[in-house]
């Protein structure tokens, strides 16, 4: 399911038009990206929660030229499904 059928799905579910459902669609997700941009968790319960993974520096291997390189320290976003959503999926 991609982003269109997503609210496509969700304005049938909830009886409103698909530009009013996409507005909303795209305002939780820019909220929660913001939320995590910012070093805080966004957390909802029966479904997962996303946080801010931080990477150390660390040695990697180039394999083109066959040498050790630095991978620099970065900043990623991390999902932690919940219980229920992967026993949902199992």
């Amino acid at each position: 399911m991609n982003k269109v059928e997503l609210i496509g799905s969700v304005a049938e579910s909830v009886n409103m038009s698909k530009k009013d459902t996409e507005s909303v669609v795209d305002t939780v997700l820019q909220t929660i990206i913001d939320t995590v941009a910012g070093g805080n968790e966004v957390s909802l319960a029966g479904f997962g929660k996303f946080e801010k993974h931080h990477r150390s520096e660390r040695m990697g291997h180039d394999p083109r030229k066959n040498v050790p390189m630095k991978i620099a320290a970065s900043d990623t976003p991390k999902f932690k499904p919940s219980k229920n959503f992967k026993e949902s999926v199992k």
